[in-house]
């Protein structure tokens, strides 16, 4: 295990190395948050594919491949669904906004009085979000070293947070690049050939699991449906995902290489399912699917491919848990602390002070992550309240102010407050992993959206001409302006 602790430790090097780099080119509150909105085809569709291709999606889908068959990849294919339809129907738009939340576009929309109450929710979503990933350091790090449950989490969430604190941003990017060309290597590469070849080819593996391990839909209708409104959903306004639709370079470039990305997590969902698949071969009676990922590796490869395939998932959950904690510290900071004290957005964009100020914020979501993390246990249950949570209260608000002019604020903090709610009382009574939660509290908040709009005055033409210009990519300049309506509405 000598090799594979070598690559480990310069792999986790080499992710705190690249932290210093980036906070040599944080030198703006652009820089730090959105990196300066400079990334090309290449470095923004290796970003994007790593934070959605995260824990969940390498040991959940290997996971859900060995209890399922092929029909688990059906949790990572709805992810890239998302991110597709995203990058073709709405990145352009959002890309050309230049905001940093998906709050300050509700609040450019709406008028401005929108954004507190669904910067509250998102930061929810966010913190548990990042929350998840930092608890799935203790599985890894388990096989690596046989290490203590909070000592990994420290361990892994610590390297996390000095290089997300140091650099923002700047240093993120460069760290997802380096950790999908190894998910990239690690997973597709090297796992997934070495896994079909152990367990005897397909051939073998057909004969050896029933049939339904290859029927494309044996996961369940309802099942792929809940899928399909969680996750397809959620990646269409997910703070962390349009953090990284800031970032773009051009509405072109945000467009084409989302679209690079939704397609690589489409064959990333197949390969998790076949190596899952082949694991239930090998191993058909595992304590646990999600020990799936773990098991193949520790007792399949060889020496040092077994430590890059480790290092891959590492590189997962590292691509999540930073890409959701810079995303809920700038939620925390820019949409909650920022309007509590009553501060103007737009001023102090370039200054020192805006990137002290994020710097600390991410240490302190940082840490408050750790410390949930070790007083956490049940991980799926506290990601399905995030993304019921963010589908319920923020869907159809984000959603409608995008397609539907005659939307208003009252509608959408109706929309917002009637679906939180209703989420929450339905988890309360059907149970955390029940379907009619998102199910009811979607339809609860649409209801809610169209009454209250219809029911109240259209939102002012002058705040709607002004989301009209920055739709197309004008009107930044007039932003002073769009605040002082706002402040008389």
């Amino acid at each position: 295990m000598a090799v594979d602790y070598t690559v480990i430790v310069v792999y986790l090097t080499g992710m705190l190395a690249m932290g210093w780099w980036g906070m040599r080119r944080a030198k703006s509150k652009s820089d730090f948050l959105v990196a300066g909105r400079r990334l090309g085809p290449a470095m923004y569709s290796g970003t994007m594919a790593a934070i959605v291709l995260g824990g969940a999606s390498t040991i959940g889908g290997v996971g859900l491949g060995y209890q399922y068959g092929l029909s688990g990849a059906w949790m990572v294919f709805t992810i890239g669904l998302g991110l597709l339809a995203l990058s073709v129907f709405f990145s352009a738009r959002i890309s050309r906004l230049k905001v940093y939340t998906v709050s300050e576009m509700l609040d450019l929309r709406y008028g401005g009085r929108a954004g507190v109450i669904s910067g509250v929710v998102m930061w929810a979503y966010t913190l548990m979000l990042a929350v998840t990933s930092t608890i799935a350091y203790a599985t890894i790090f388990d096989v690596l070293f046989d290490m203590n449950r909070t000592l990994a989490i420290v361990l892994g969430g610590s390297i996390v947070v000095a290089y997300s604190t140091l650099g923002g941003m700047w240093s993120i990017t460069l760290t997802d690049m380096v950790q999908f060309v190894v998910k990239t290597i690690g997973v597709l590469l090297l796992l997934l050939p070495i896994a079909v070849v152990k367990a005897g080819g397909f051939s073998e593996m057909k004969a050896k699991l029933p049939t339904a391990y290859f029927d494309p839909l044996g996961v369940g209708g309802e099942t792929i449906f809940t899928y399909v409104l969680i996750y397809t959903f959620g990646m269409l306004i997910g703070q962390d995902i349009w953090q990284r639709v800031f970032t773009a370079r051009s509405d072109k470039v945000a467009r084409y290489g989302g679209t690079v990305a939704g397609t690589s997590c489409l064959v990333y969902a197949i390969a998790g399912a076949v190596i899952g698949t082949a694991a239930k071969v090998m191993y058909p009676k595992l304590p646990s699917a999600d020990s799936a990922f773990a098991t193949i590796v520790k007792d399949e490869l060889p020496v040092g491919i077994r430590g890059l395939v480790l290092a891959a998932a590492l590189a997962a959950v590292m691509s999540t848990s930073s890409g959701a904690l810079i995303a809920c510290a700038t939620v925390a900071n820019n949409d909650i602390w920022s309007r509590l004290r009553g501060t103007a957005r737009g001023k102090g964009e370039g200054q020192h002070d805006e990137v002290a100020g994020n710097r600390a914020f991410i240490l302190l979501m940082g840490l408050a992550v750790i410390g949930i993390a070790i007083a956490l246990n049940d991980v799926v249950e506290a990601l399905t309240v995030a993304y019921n949570l963010l589908v319920g209260g923020l869907l159809v608000p984000i959603l409608g102010g995008l397609l539907w002019k005659r939307g208003t604020v009252a509608g959408a903090l109706a929309a917002v407050a009637v679906g939180g709610t209703a989420v929450i009382g339905l988890m309360a009574g059907y149970g955390i992993l029940a379907n009619e939660p998102v199910y009811y509290g979607l339809l609860s908040s649409l209801a809610a959206y169209v009454v209250v709009s219809l029911a109240t005055r259209p939102t002012d033409p002058a705040v709607l001409a002004h989301w009209r210009e920055r739709l197309a990519g004008r009107g930044q300049e007039a932003a002073p302006a769009a605040e002082a309506v706002t402040a008389q509405l």
